[in-house]
C-alpha cells in the first residue's frame, strides 16, 4: 500500500503545473578599483583604467575634429571648459579700469607721485635676526632684480626702531624676509613713512642656481613691470604696492620683465629676458628668482603687531570655504 500511496502522490505532482523558478536578475558588473586587496595588483588595474579612459577621450577628440572639418563654417562654436577662474563668484569690490572713482583713487593714494614721476624708490632689504645661507642669498638676488635697493643685515633690532633710520635715509620701501628651518617663509613690506604696510606668506622659492635653462645675470637696467587679474579692490592696492616697488621709467634695452601674476589669489612672481630672434618671432629667458605670495593681512600706517590698525586680515575658515570665490 505504502508504494501505491507513493504512486499517487508522485503522479498527482506531475499532474501539477510546473513553477518556474525566478531568473537571478543581470545587472552590469560593477567593478571598483579600491575593493582590490592586493596594492600592486589595484596600481595596475587602476592605471589600466586611466589609460583606457586616456584612449578613449583621445578617439572622441579625434572624431570631433573630423566633424568640424567636414562641416567647415557651418560647425558649431567650441565649448569653453569650466575652469574655477571663468565659474568665479561675482565680488561687489571689482574695480573697473574706466570709473571716474577709481580713476581719482589712483591720484591721490600713496603711491600717485611714483607712478606720477615725482619720486623714485628706494628700497631696503632686510632680514629675521640670525638669517641662514639660502634667505641672505635670496635677499641678494632680489636687490639684483629690485632698482636701487640696498640690503642690511638686521644686527637684533626692532623694526619699529627700523622705520624711522630708513625715513631719516629716504628710503620708501622696508622689505623684511622672514625664515623658518632655514627656509624664508615669510615677508612683510612697509611703505614709508606713512604706510601701508602688508604680510605675505612667502613659498616655493627658488633660486637661480636651482634653475635650469636661466639666463645670465640680470643687469642694471630698470626692468618693466607687468600685473595681471588684480581686479578687486584689494587686489588693485596690491598690486600697486608692489609695482610702487620698480621705477615707472623702464629701460626697454635691457628687455628685462618683472611679473606678478595673480591666481587665485596666489601672487606668481617671475623675472625674464625677452630675446628677438627675428622681426615676429621672440623667446623669452627666465632669470630668476621665482617665489608665490600669498597675502595674509594689509595693515595701515607702517608696521606695529600691538597697535595697528588693519585694513584686510585673511580668515582661512570663513574666507576660503568656498573655492570659486577670490578676495584679489
Amino acid at each position: 500500500f505504502f508504494f501505491d500511496d507513493l504512486k499517487s502522490v508522485t503522479s498527482a505532482d506531475a499532474d501539477k503545473p510546473q513553477r518556474s523558478e525566478p531568473a537571478a536578475a543581470s545587472f552590469p558588473p560593477t567593478f571598483s578599483v579600491s575593493e582590490i586587496k592586493n596594492k600592486q595588483r589595484r596600481h595596475l588595474m587602476f592605471m589600466k583604467l586611466k589609460q583606457e579612459k586616456r584612449k578613449q577621450k583621445m578617439q572622441l577628440r579625434k572624431k570631433r575634429k573630423k566633424e568640424r572639418e567636414a562641416l567647415g563654417d557651418k560647425a558649431p562654436p567650441k565649448e569653453v571648459p569650466k575652469t574655477i577662474e571663468n565659474q568665479r563668484v561675482y565680488d561687489e569690490t571689482t574695480v573697473d579700469p574706466d570709473d571716474e572713482e577709481v580713476a581719482f583713487d589712483e591720484g591721490t593714494d600713496e603711491f600717485s607721485a611714483y607712478f606720477n614721476g615725482l619720486t623714485n624708490p628706494k628700497v631696503l632689504i632686510t632680514t629675521s635676526d640670525r638669517p641662514r645661507g639660502r634667505t641672505v642669498k635670496f635677499c641678494e638676488q632680489l636687490a639684483t632684480v629690485i632698482p636701487n635697493a640696498h640690503v642690511y643685515y638686521r644686527r637684533g633690532l626692532a623694526l619699529k626702531r627700523i622705520i624711522p633710520q630708513c625715513v631719516a635715509r629716504d628710503f620708501t620701501y622696508l622689505m623684511v624676509i622672514n625664515e623658518d628651518r632655514k627656509v624664508p617663509n615669510g615677508l612683510v613690506l612697509c611703505h614709508l613713512p606713512e604706510g601701508p604696510t602688508a604680510h605675505f606668506k612667502v613659498s616655493s622659492v627658488r633660486l637661480r642656481k636651482e634653475m635650469k635653462r636661466r639666463g645670465k645675470d640680470p643687469t642694471e637696467h630698470s626692468p618693466e613691470v607687468i600685473l595681471n587679474n588684480f581686479s578687486t579692490r584689494l587686489g588693485h592696492s596690491i598690486g600697486r604696492l608692489l609695482a610702487a616697488l620698480f621705477p615707472q621709467n623702464p629701460h626697454f634695452v635691457g628687455r628685462q620683465v618683472a611679473t606678478f601674476h595673480n591666481q587665485r589669489d596666489f601672487i606668481f612672481f617671475r623675472f625674464h629676458r625677452y630675446i628677438f630672434k627675428n622681426e615676429k618671432k621672440v623667446g623669452i629667458q627666465e632669470l630668476g628668482p621665482r617665489f608665490t605670495l600669498k597675502l595674509r593681512s594689509l595693515q595701515k600706517g607702517t608696521f606695529d603687531s600691538k597697535f595697528g590698525e588693519y585694513e584686510w586680515v585673511l580668515k582661512r575658515h570663513e574666507m576660503d570655504s568656498c573655492r570659486r570665490k577670490f578676495q584679489l
